[in-house]
């Protein structure tokens, strides 16, 4: 079986779009051929948000798929982290394990403007698709490495995953209880902070090819990106020293209505100003134990408690109406159900309706400050565009037919 010959291309290549795409020309990366063959969160991710601007989106998953179908709470042969982060991608199906498979991937990868992928050091190498292969034949291939901990040093090969890297850069400790003790942050916060600093450098990398000097190799770690969001605490603590956990004001927290919850705090004295006439507590205000913050956190146990004491009596809406008045900082505190119903929320259109099968549509919110927006589209089935992809990407029909024949390739049966 014969593959096509790719040519070369000057920088930022802009192909044309799918017969399928329902990408503005307007949006930033229209035209833009991405082959995302990473898995899981923080590859995917980035690969979907560079979707959302435009580009074509091509998700190559092995035929037992990407792992994150299979993580969490699932719809069909998709999880909801699945479904989240590959939305609108097209779905090709191959097993790169045999000669065959390797070759196609690879010869898909000389004709890629952008390449994700994800795996462990190594990997890529022996499968033919490593950066110093592929530029070789694209000197403007922006590539981009997401790994746990860097391509190089004792950690290199060590298994990461978003808890691993939770307790491994600080972010546990950074949220630990007022006791001490380190916790989990309940979102996959190492993954998705590394998706959002994968975005911002591939952006970068394009905007560098863009002007004329060539491709990029974009290298990132989860350890690295679990730092760089953590850059305030780690310099307040080479200024002070051991970490306090807790709020770092009085009062701040999460107090009890008679009906709900509300978070209310004061920054500063003008803050915890506004908080006394909101309360109608003008003898706070007189009192010099509460002068200042130093003092109002010396006396932070008195203070809410007296606080959550006169929040108990009256409800959340009432209490929400005396605060705005006053322009204090408070929110009540909202699930996902009630975030939904939230007024701004709705004004904003935070969430569209995302029409995945299995079901009815499920609530969806883009990245937020992207130009203009494309129509949402499912996460695809293991290889739902297999031959669509190859024949958009230069492939003859007889060349697909034995591809598919022979197992190299699988494309998903199409719904009824």
């Amino acid at each position: 079986m014969g593959l096509p010959t790719i040519g070369g291309y000057t920088h930022f290549p802009l192909h044309p779009m799918p017969a399928c795409s329902s990408a503005s020309p307007a949006l930033p990366f229209a035209g833009l051929r991405i082959l995302d063959i990473s898995q899981g969160i923080a590859g995917p991710y980035c690969a979907q948000i560079l979707w959302q601007q435009g580009a074509d989106v091509v998700k190559v998953e092995p035929p037992d798929g990407d792992w994150g179908r299979h993580v969490g709470v699932l719809r069909g042969a998709h999880s909801a982290l699945s479904i989240a982060y590959n939305a609108g991608k097209r779905g090709l199906c191959l097993d790169a394990r045999s000669p065959r498979g390797k070759a196609l991937l690879g010869q898909l990868a000389r004709q890629a403007d952008v390449l994700i992928q994800n795996f462990r050091p190594g990997v890529a190498a022996r499968i033919g698709v490593d950066y110093a292969g592929l530029a070789a034949d694209r000197p403007e291939l922006v590539y981009v490495s997401i790994s746990g901990y860097g391509q190089d040093g004792p950690y290199a090969n060590a298994p990461a995953s978003d808890s691993v890297m939770q307790a491994d850069s600080a972010l546990m400790v950074a949220n630990q209880s007022p006791d001490g003790e380190p916790r989990r942050i309940g979102l996959l916060m190492a993954d998705i902070a590394t998706a959002l600093y994968a975005v911002q450098a591939t952006s970068a990398a394009l905007y560098r090819q863009a002007r004329g000097h060539g491709g990029t190799h974009v290298e990132l770690s989860l350890l690295h990106a679990c730092a760089a969001l953590q850059v305030n605490d780690i310099v307040a603590h080479a200024i002070a020293g051991a970490r306090v956990a807790g709020p770092v004001s009085a009062p701040n927290g999460v107090f009890d209505t008679a009906d709900g919850q509300l978070s209310v705090l004061a920054l500063n004295n003008d803050q915890f100003a506004r908080l006394c006439r909101a309360l109608d507590r003008p003898q706070w205000l007189a009192d010099p134990a509460y002068a200042d913050n130093a003092s109002r956190m010396a006396r932070r146990d008195i203070l809410h408690g007296e606080l959550a004491a006169q929040l108990r009596q009256q409800s959340s809406a009432y209490w929400i109406e005396r605060l705005a008045r006053e322009d204090v900082l408070h929110a009540s505190v909202r699930d996902y159900d009630d975030l939904a119903a939230h007024p701004q929320a709705r004004h904003l259109g935070l969430f569209e309706p995302l029409a995945q099968p299995g079901g009815p549509p499920l609530p969806y919110a883009r990245a937020p400050g992207l130009p203009g927006s494309r129509s949402l589209a499912a996460a695809p089935a293991i290889g739902e565009h297999s031959r669509e992809v190859l024949t958009d990407w230069g492939l003859s029909s007889a060349d697909i037919d034995a591809l598919l024949q022979a197992g190299i390739v699988r494309q998903a049966e199409q719904p009824a």
